[in-house]
């Protein structure tokens, strides 16, 4: 029986650590499920996991793209996939770790549009205004049509986003209307610390300091020379968007810390919206660190 083990959650509550434990316990190899996690030399900022904190368990899809390369949901999913179709084969248990909601249900569900024909006429168009307006825009197309499904797509799933654009532009139907739901892939399991509000910005605001003493800065000055646009899809995540702006305007470290506290903030709060919302989810008391992993395996083992 092929069954996912998924650890989610806001930014700063432990999915690393939790992740590993439950590897370590369960015979499993960890599928990184983070957006920026992907890019070469996006450490500090991404709170790469070191090689101490792996502690010699198997990770997948970090380091996987360059810094100046743009990376999907689609090439996600064509990447990790195999990967965890392999874990599987070795009979080991896939864990997938991570906070980008869009890339964990790119694995754990298979996307269905419908019955509705492709029209190769109508995903050139939107293909084109791509390309030429970028993929902002057209997600914001998709959103003045179909609200619903804007909200359950990334911009960067371009794919799936002209596909919905498609469907309303051939059936003036909104795709979120028609019974074409995601259909699991596997069985899974998934758990997430729950963490008080106001302890869970304490973390966040104690690991934003922590990236700043460690060199955050540094290291996006040193992308930026090696010859990364600043406009880059990963000098868009959250920590570095924000230097970037520091260092065009000058501005001083301390301003810089609070905005990035503050986008982080919004960030965890809109994490915790979408994964309340996933199927077969586990909400885990954060006090106790070892309680909490033998939860999680009891669960996933159908204890």
């Amino acid at each position: 029986m092929k069954k996912v083990l998924a650890v989610c959650g806001a930014t700063a509550t432990g999915k690393t650590a939790l992740s590993v434990a439950v590897a370590e316990r369960l015979g499993g190899e960890i599928i990184s499920a983070d957006a920026l996690l992907v890019y070469r030399g996006l450490n500090i900022g991404t709170a790469k996991p070191s090689k101490e904190e792996r502690r010699g368990i198997p990770h997948y899809m970090i380091d996987v793209a360059e810094p100046t390369e743009n990376f999907s949901v689609s090439d996600y999913e064509r990447l990790a996939l195999p990967i965890l179709e392999d874990i599987f084969a070795r009979g080991k248990v896939p864990v997938l770790c991570g906070g980008t909601g869009f890339y964990m249900n790119a694995l754990l569900y298979r996307s269905s549009f419908g019955t509705t024909p492709a029209d190769p006429a109508v995903r050139r168009k939107y293909e084109r205004i791509a390309e030429e307006k970028g993929r902002n825009y057209l997600h914001g197309l998709l959103c003045a049509c179909d609200k619903e499904s804007a909200e359950k797509l990334h911009e960067n799933d371009v794919k799936r986003v002209i596909r919905a654009l498609e469907i309303f532009d051939l059936t003036g139907r909104k795709k979120s209307e028609q019974c074409d739901g995601d259909a699991p892939r596997y069985e899974f399991r998934a758990f997430a610390f729950d963490y008080p509000r106001e302890a869970l910005y304490g973390r966040i605001n104690a690991r934003v300091d922590g990236m700043i003493a460690e060199g955050l800065v540094e290291e996006v000055k040193g992308l930026l020379v090696e010859g990364v646009p600043e406009n880059a899809q990963c000098m868009q995540g959250i920590g570095y968007k924000e230097v970037v702006e520091c260092l065009k305007n000058k501005d001083n470290v301390s301003n810089m810390s609070d905005i990035i506290k503050k986008n982080t903030r919004n960030y965890a709060k809109r994490q915790i919206t979408f994964f309340k919302r996933m199927q077969n989810l586990t909400w885990l008391p954060p006090e106790n660190f070892e309680l909490a992993v033998e939860k999680v395996c009891k669960i996933y083992d159908g204890e």
